[in-house]
């Protein structure tokens, strides 16, 4: 389907456009009848008019066979009338009850209301209540803080509003009771004897109220904090000394709305140390470090036996002494963990190039130059995009100086549909008009980003290279991730830069990842120099985290500055996660059959990693190696392990041995080997035990969070609904009937008009040859037929 826009209120096109293609062949086929396949006496002059009336003809017929449409705005009639879904779940507890005083007034302009209970208690399917009540031109009033605790998700239902022309419009009053909650943040697993960070927060609504913030481990407190304004934190370091499984309970006391909320509790799963094997010939800090962490046993080089260890870490080692390098393959695809660190004598310099070795790892060696590449930069000017607008253009010209002169850069605005704007050329040569015409785009229309990746795509033609989409990330995700994954599998990368009055970075990132690429703040463009050699990757000093949605770069601070950096660079499909101000990359992951293997090329001149030892830098080599080892209960059986969930939701039991568990419940079932599986749903809070482990069973979501959530605003933009307060029942009547009776985008498909003036030329030159035969201007087979 192709459309062209000939004004503000009249669109053309055509549904069917490959049809097209047979016009040539057709009138080919009409020339060759009429001077090859034909006698007669006709003179050139006749034979040049029929000819031409007939590729009209046929012209039109194709024209018609390609469905010609046109859209443009009618006035369309209704009786208004409001659907007012109100939420009735408890989560909407510490806000007014408006819904009487709204009906009343919304009924005083002569608007019908239908009220329709949503949710109640726990419960709050909003979304199911949206699409069940949605009319094709449709619209709805929503009274609720949209915190959707079971069923489909607002950003389903926006897209089924969507495609029905239905409108959604939102009333959310703030919350006036004080309600507070606690939750914990901690790790899930931790090691023997090491010490781990916990961070208690109570969050909450209303005004200032005292609290007191009470955290205990294992039944004995360890931090106490009282707490006026939400959110408060409490953090705290503790080391668990024995097996097992522990708890953390935190516990918030207060007079609020409800003492559903007031306790979280979390477990954590204590285990020995994993078993680390530490290679090297040389004598480093960073084995020292380890052994602080893990069982560290060290070597000169790889064993044949690698049975006891769940990684082996080699450090600033020459191809030719890591040793047994085919028992270490075997190792790695097997589900063991390879952390490679830089020195003088690694890499480059360690003969890496070509080896064994160098086949397991993320990165290439001695291509640490950067090479030029094609890269189409792709903005959201959209209707959603359209209030950000100027933020959105400033993170374009942002992303554009960061892009060095010697990549060839184009330009695609998008919509509901993509725009070429500028064709891919050398950026050298193109900077200032690429800049003009970011500066000149006008937004309006409906969001589709997955539009815009495919218009990168076809941009980029059959080059690989890079997409860059700058958008407020209004939509749905799903679509435009599986457009960038389609990319990414012909070697195209997407990134995607996040800028816009209301963004939605949920959905950015999402299709970040389905294009193998990272998520950018517009804040953070200046590390897009660091990938394609802009002005950010000049000059500084120290290290640059480029994705912080990886498990190993979370929450990192990285303050040091290592001198040398091996000559490397990231491979396709690798994660690409710490890079030096300079663009070197400095620490790069991937999956290596069924191990994990991370690549750390910062060092100090001397081979050692300096301040990448202290903290807080020294997380990113903890969490380095804690990714390689991976489970650290992997190779152990007998065991059950269950995450912790909900009141209501379901968590799964994992037990691994070689017999199925001796209990009736709950039900395992055999999902390999020697591992079982079964599903239990808790209806209390509390620790629950099962097989020897326990689980926290928490509060229900639905006591959470509180007050209005950011999907309402996307769930308003997307549908073309309006944000009320519960004192606009008048403007509410009036939007109404303007809905009912409103100007709306039709569609009229003209696919008989060329057919019928195809029947009616070819009717009137047929009669005028008939015509002329009678009066013997011509013969009957004058190659006309």
């Amino acid at each position: 389907m192709v459309a062209v826009e000939l004004t503000d209120v009249l669109s053309v096109g055509l549904s069917r456009p490959a049809f097209l293609l047979a016009f040539p062949a057709a009138a080919a086929a009409v020339w060759a009848l009429l001077y090859r396949g034909a006698s007669g006496t006709a003179s050139p002059r006749s034979r040049k008019w029929l000819f031409a009336v007939r590729v009209v003809v046929v012209a039109l017929v194709v024209l018609s066979a390609a469905g010609p449409y046109t859209v443009q705005p009618r006035q369309t009639t209704g009786d208004p009338s409001v659907t007012l879904l109100v939420d009735r779940s408890d989560s909407t507890a510490v806000t007014p009850d408006v819904a009487d005083r709204l009906s009343e007034d919304i009924e005083a302009e002569g608007v019908a209301v239908r009220r329709v209970p949503v949710g109640a208690n726990d419960s709050s399917p909003v979304g199911d209540a949206v699409a069940a009540n949605l009319e094709e031109n449709g619209s709805i009033v929503l009274l609720s803080d949209g915190r959707v605790t079971g069923g489909q998700s607002l950003g389903a239902a926006t897209e089924l509003a969507r495609s029905v022309n239905a409108s959604v419009s939102v009333v959310s009053p703030e919350p006036r009771t004080a309600e507070r909650y606690v939750t914990v943040a901690g790790p899930e697993k931790a090691s023997l004897g090491v010490e781990n960070r916990f961070t208690a927060r109570a969050d909450g609504v209303g005004g200032n109220v005292s609290a007191t913030l009470t955290v205990r481990v294992d039944g004995e407190q360890v931090a106490k904090r009282t707490v006026e304004d939400a959110p408060a934190t409490v953090e705290f370091n503790h080391t668990f000394e024995t097996n097992g499984t522990h708890t953390v309970t935190a516990e918030v006391d207060t007079v609020d709305r409800f003492s559903e909320n007031d306790v979280f509790r979390k477990t954590v799963r204590v285990v020995e140390r994993p078993e680390i094997l530490y290679v090297s010939d040389g004598e480093y800090p960073f084995s020292e470090y380890l052994g602080g962490l893990y069982d560290v046993n060290t070597a000169d080089e790889v064993p044949a036996d690698l049975s006891p260890y769940y990684a082996v870490v080699v450090q600033d080692t020459p191809a030719t002494e890591v040793g047994n390098v085919d028992r270490l393959q075997e190792f790695v695809i097997g589900g063991g963990g390879l952390f490679v660190v830089g020195g003088p004598n690694a890499f480059e310099r360690g003969g890496y190039r070509g080896s064994s070795f160098a086949s397991m790892l993320p990165v290439s060696i001695g291509e640490g130059q950067r090479s030029a590449t094609n890269i189409v930069l792709v903005v959201d000017v959209s209707g959603s995009a359209e209030d950000g607008m100027r933020v959105q253009k400033a993170a374009a010209l942002s992303v554009l100086d960061q892009l060095g002169d010697e990549n060839e850069v184009g330009l695609v605005g998008f919509n509901f549909q993509a725009y070429r704007v500028s064709a891919v050329e050398p950026l050298s040569e193109n900077r200032g008009e690429l800049r003009d015409k970011i500066r000149r785009l006008r937004a309006g229309g409906a969001t589709d980003i997955a539009a815009g990746v495919r218009g990168g795509g076809e941009l980029l033609g059959d080059r690989r290279g890079t997409v860059i989409v700058v958008s407020d990330g209004g939509d749905n995700p799903d679509d435009a991730a599986a457009a960038a994954a389609q990319l990414s599998e012909r070697g195209v990368r997407v990134i995607t830069v996040g800028a816009g009055e209301r963004l939605n970075e949920r959905t950015l990132r999402t299709v970040a990842g389905g294009g193998g690429g990272s998520y950018f703040r517009a804040t953070e463009t200046t590390r897009l120099g660091i990938l394609f050699g802009g002005a950010g990757a000049a000059g500084g000093s120290g290290l640059v985290v480029l994705d912080r949605r990886a498990f190993v770069t979370s929450g990192v601070t990285l303050t040091s500055s290592p001198e040398s950096f091996n000559d490397v660079s990231v491979r396709r499909g690798a994660d690409y996660l710490v890079a030096g101000s300079n663009g070197q990359p400095a620490l790069a992951s991937w999956r290596y059959g069924l191990g994990r293997v991370a690549v750390l090329t910062a060092h100090d001149g001397d081979g050692t990693l300096g301040g990448l030892l202290q903290e807080p830098d020294s997380l990113l080599l903890t969490r380095s190696t804690n990714y390689v080892i991976g489970d650290p209960e992997r190779k152990a059986t007998g065991i059950t392990g269950i995450p912790d969930t909900r009141v209501g939701e379901s968590t799964t039991v994992t037990y691994r041995g070689r017999d199925r568990p001796a209990v009736e419940e709950p039900a395992f079932r055999r999902v390999g080997e020697e591992t079982f599986r079964a599903s239990v749903t808790p209806t209390e809070p509390g620790y629950v035990e099962v097989l020897g482990a326990a689980y926290a069973a928490n509060y229900p979501r639905e006591y959470a969070a509180f007050g209005p959530a950011p999907e309402l605003d996307r769930l308003v933009d997307e549908t073309g609904g309006r944000e009320f307060t519960a004192a606009q029942g008048t403007r509410i009547a009036r939007f109404a009937a303007q809905e009912a009776s409103g100007i709306r985008p039709v569609e009229t498909d003209w696919t008989w008009l060329p057919l019928v003036l195809g029947l009616v030329l070819f009717t009137l030159e047929v009669s005028y040859r008939r015509l002329q035969v009678r009066r013997r201007n011509t013969t009957p087979d004058g190659g006309a037929q």
